[in-house]
């Protein structure tokens, strides 16, 4: 099968993992199986979820009007409760010990955060659960704010001068034909446990995933960038860590996709869009605008400021519409309360792909493939490598292509470390006087007029 993993290939290395003895590793799943009890009533995106009413009552009243929205708030204490228990079974202080109870921490804020929403503690508790644009990247001064920005400089300076970079993706696909070629993609990667596609009438997206499905909206249209998109990001990241995770059958907590997971599948799914080639400007460019809209929300946009943003940027209204949707889901739509998830995209990102360089150069390419193992944090690898080594966890069945022959990664990463060790405002000084000292460039050679952004399909 395609997406197996060679088990010779694992490379496990490092210092002996901590010894659990056989009564620990019973207390410790069983605690798993609490958590997994309690994380399953917390389902955040399908709680914030805005019916297709909403839209439709926006555009009949000319779209000058707050959206109308209601919510039901969850009731958290039965979560509490479950979580209590097994945290009452999590005793040491090891990396899975550890690794649990921030899961449990996790859930419990996240239980909090439904219980809240609609209000100005859903975003306080979004904050704590996904971070916001203002937090700092591993500690090293920089924001995703900062990321954001720099994107929207460097991609939108494209747009300025009327250079098109996305001249061949036109949308001439149906939601059929896509469907068609990511199924036999999907059919040769995951075999019989192949994702089902499903057209459907309404989607607040294109497109859309879950574990074992990726519906697209039947009146949509797709360029081939889209399905080389969808199927790094949703399928090859997401419906993999999906299906990895449900075949630990000693932790399959593992397969529980619970907000502390979040910050990493994106981050990973993102990555797989650069390192396979699929991502292009005005993917990247929307996943910058989302970051400064969230800004903008916490600094008291509402809703018709967030809508007329994005609709600058997309030159369309439902784009428009489902892009501020995002920001302003379960938080206010007077402004001020975002949620703030769709942060995690770009920070996740480079938290990702400094955590791949680290990997290589420290050889511990184990740590890499086990990031597929199913739904977890980066931080979480003390535990994973832990339970690993206890036979506990079982190495992914499905990698994406990059992650299953690292050759590549590899040898790109060991290249960039001496890049990163050279003096950029000097190269950038060099350079800029050579390009200052260029001809104009000629007319259909990095030249032509294209719409800034368009509405894509992964997430």
């Amino acid at each position: 099968m395609e997406g197996a993993a060679a088990p010779e290939s694992h490379g496990l290395s490092g210092p002996p993992p901590d010894r659990l003895s056989p009564a620990t590793i019973a207390r410790l799943t069983a605690a798993a199986q609490l958590l997994r009890k309690a994380e399953k009533p917390v389902r955040v995106l399908r709680a914030v979820a805005w019916g297709p009413e909403v839209a439709e009552r926006f555009f009949a009243a000319g779209a000058k009007e707050l959206p109308q929205v209601t919510y039901t708030p969850l009731n958290a204490a039965p979560v509490h409760e479950a979580l209590a228990a097994a945290r009452a079974l999590i005793d040491g202080d090891g990396p899975v010990q550890q690794w649990l109870r921030r899961c449990a921490d996790v859930i419990a804020v996240a239980a909090d955060m439904l219980a809240g929403i609609g209000t100005k503690q859903f975003h306080i508790k979004s904050v704590q659960l996904y971070g916001s644009p203002q937090a700092d990247l591993l500690k090293c001064d920089v924001r995703p704010l900062d990321l954001a920005r720099m994107l929207d400089y460097v991609l939108g300076s494209f747009h300025n001068l009327e250079i098109n970079l996305d001249a061949k993706d036109a949308r001439t696909l149906t939601a059929a034909q896509l469907g068609a070629r990511m199924g036999t993609i999907l059919g040769r990667h995951f075999g019989d446990q192949a994702p089902k596609i499903e057209i459907v009438d309404h989607l607040s997206s294109n497109a859309l995933a879950g574990a074992r499905y990726i519906r697209l909206r039947k009146d949509a249209s797709f360029s081939d960038r889209d399905v080389s998109q969808l199927v790094q990001h949703e399928a090859f990241v997401h419906i993999a860590t999906s299906l990895n995770g449900a075949a630990q059958t000693a932790f399959p907590f593992l397969a529980a996709g619970h907000p502390g997971t979040t910050r990493t599948q994106e981050g990973l799914a993102v990555f797989a869009e650069l390192i396979s080639g699929a991502m292009d400007p005005s993917r990247m460019l929307r996943l910058a605008d989302r970051v400064l809209a969230i800004q903008m929300a916490m600094d008291g946009a509402d809703f018709l400021e967030l809508y007329r943003f994005f609709g600058d940027r997309t030159h369309d209204d439902f784009s428009a519409f489902e892009n501020a949707r995002r920001i302003v889901r379960g938080g206010m739509v007077e402004g001020g309360a975002p949620f703030t998830k769709d942060s995690v995209y770009l920070e996740g990102l480079v938290r990702v792909h400094n955590f791949l360089r680290i990997a290589v150069q420290e050889t511990r390419v184990d740590t890499i493939r086990l990031l597929f193992a199913g739904k977890m944090d980066i931080e979480d690898m003390p535990a994973i490598t832990t339970l690993a080594a206890h036979g506990l966890c079982l190495f992914p069945q499905f990698l994406p292509p990059w992650a299953r022959d690292l050759r590549f990664l590899v040898s790109y990463i060991a290249y960039s470390a001496f890049l990163n060790r050279m003096n950029l405002e000097r190269v950038r000084d060099h350079y800029r006087d050579l390009l200052a000292r260029c001809a104009p460039p000629v007319n259909g050679h990095g030249t032509g007029a294209s719409a800034k952004t368009s509405e894509n399909s992964a997430g």
